[in-house]
């Protein structure tokens, strides 16, 4: 409504202006050829002043001096009355009053040319003659009287287009108040619609706001849940590797060791058979086979170097074994750390995962394990100069990296991952330092009160 409102008004300003134009133009111009016409009566009337002038004082002296002033106002006669006879060349009434004014100026000018040419002739009598008639003071009152006549005609003129032009500028004036009067209204209604879609806008938004916060709130319930229970089917897998490295240990070490006692024995009681002690060597090389399989199993359900020798000695040896299994150059620099056994894991799975990665798919000659052990966390770092991959494009699932990431993050850390094609790629993660709880029966340091009491 408010836009179709300011349209009416902007259309209706446009045609009251375009009105207003033309009219005040015709009646510019109207006023302009008034003025000219007023101005060249004006300039007429004063050619025949100036002619008379002119006439008299040759007449009087005779000199050709006095005469000049006659002949250059007798020629702009005829150039002014050509003027007029241009401008009433539509104005058939003002033509039959500039027709009656040429004749008398061409009487007058007859008459004053008649004198002055007897005067030129050395005619006296006849000039003075000529002189004391009244042919030339009544044709020059019937030029003053015709050429008034016409000045009023173009008075009026003048003052009818001054009329109209006092009109179109009202009418302007009175239009303009119009469509400011329009304007004011379409802006009103404009503002009110606009504050009752501002309104429904507002609403809508805070519909969506809650709608997004529900959402919001559901997708953190939902990943704090699967977090969760990442974290359980975590400890879940660590507990039944560690269950079942106990199981492979208890009994099947048992077992393994037990045969090759009795491989041992039948070994000592079959030394005339030379074919059965090479049968019985063979076998005791499997049984060693089979035990450092189970051993190997064992370490990667379970390392048992990380409860026994601590996380620096258990990385030395998983990168050790690494670099003798894949030909890779392993460079470590290690430093102690003093963490609980959980976060102790965490970097243990980080790094054995790492080199798993890099084995397959990093197509590398040389890898670095970094620790170092800060005041209050812990920087991880593994490395290789491998072919690399662009980390911007990687899949969130790519290589076993997110449950690396979720191993870190569950252990409050951040894992980082910088990595580009041809450049290699390098896992850091960071993890605070949670010091073990002292265990129940533990002696106390040397340092502690206790042990200085003891």
């Amino acid at each position: 409504m408010s836009l179709l409102l300011a349209a009416l008004a902007a259309l209706a300003l446009v045609g009251i202006n375009e009105a207003g134009y033309r009219q005040s133009s015709r009646a510019l111009a109207d006023i302009d050829e008034a003025q000219q016409i007023r101005g060249t009566l004006n300039q007429i009337l004063q050619n025949m002043l100036d002619a008379e002038t002119g006439q008299r004082g040759f007449l009087l002296t005779g000199e050709a001096a006095y005469r000049q002033p006659y002949d250059i106002a007798v020629k702009q006669v005829d150039g002014n009355l050509a003027t007029l006879r241009q401008l009433y060349a539509e104005r058939p009434a003002e033509r039959t009053q500039l027709s009656e004014l040429s004749k008398h100026v061409l009487r007058k000018i007859a008459e004053m040319d008649m004198s002055v040419r007897l005067r030129h002739e050395g005619n006296e009598d006849a000039w003075k003659f000529v002189m004391t008639t009244d042919v030339g003071r009544e044709e020059m009152e019937a030029i003053r009287a015709t050429a008034n006549e016409l000045v009023k005609t173009s008075n009026a003129t003048l003052q009818a287009g001054q009329l109209q032009v006092m009109k179109s500028l009202q009418l302007a004036r009175v239009g303009t108040g119009i469509v400011a009067l329009a304007a004011l209204i379409a802006f009103f209604l404009y503002l009110r619609q606009t504050h009752a879609l501002r309104s429904v806008g507002e609403r809508q938004q805070e519909a969506l706001q809650r709608e997004r916060n529900a959402l919001e709130d559901e997708v953190r319930e939902r990943t704090a849940s699967l977090a969760e229970l990442a974290t359980h089917l975590q400890d879940v897998r660590e507990t039944e590797r560690g269950y079942l490295a106990r199981e492979l240990h208890d009994e099947l070490g048992s077992l393994l060791t037990a045969a090759k006692l009795d491989v041992a024995r039948l070994k000592s009681r079959l030394a005339d058979s030379p074919d059965a002690i090479q049968r019985l060597q063979h076998l005791t090389e499997l049984l060693n086979s089979g035990i450092a399989l189970k051993r190997r199993i064992i370490e990667d359900l379970r390392p048992s170097s990380l409860s026994n020798l601590g996380l620096v000695a258990s990385l030395e040896i998983l990168g050790r074994e690494f670099g003798e299994r894949s030909g890779l150059e392993i460079e470590m620099a290690l430093e102690p750390v003093t963490m609980d056994e959980s976060r102790q894991l965490t970097i243990y799975r980080m790094v054995q995962e790492s080199l798993t990665n890099i084995g397959k798919y990093a197509e590398a000659s040389e890898a670095t394990i970094v620790l170092k052990n800060y005041a209050n966390h812990v920087i991880v770092e593994v490395a290789d100069n491998g072919k690399g991959f662009d980390a911007q494009r990687m899949r969130p699932s790519t290589h076993g990296l997110a449950g690396m990431r979720h191993r870190v993050e569950a252990a409050r850390g951040k894992l980082t991952i910088t990595s580009a094609p041809g450049q290699g790629t390098r896992l850091t993660a960071m993890l605070p330092v949670v010091k073990p709880a002292p265990q129940a029966g533990t002696p106390a340091s040397p340092d502690t009160p206790a042990s200085r009491g003891a």
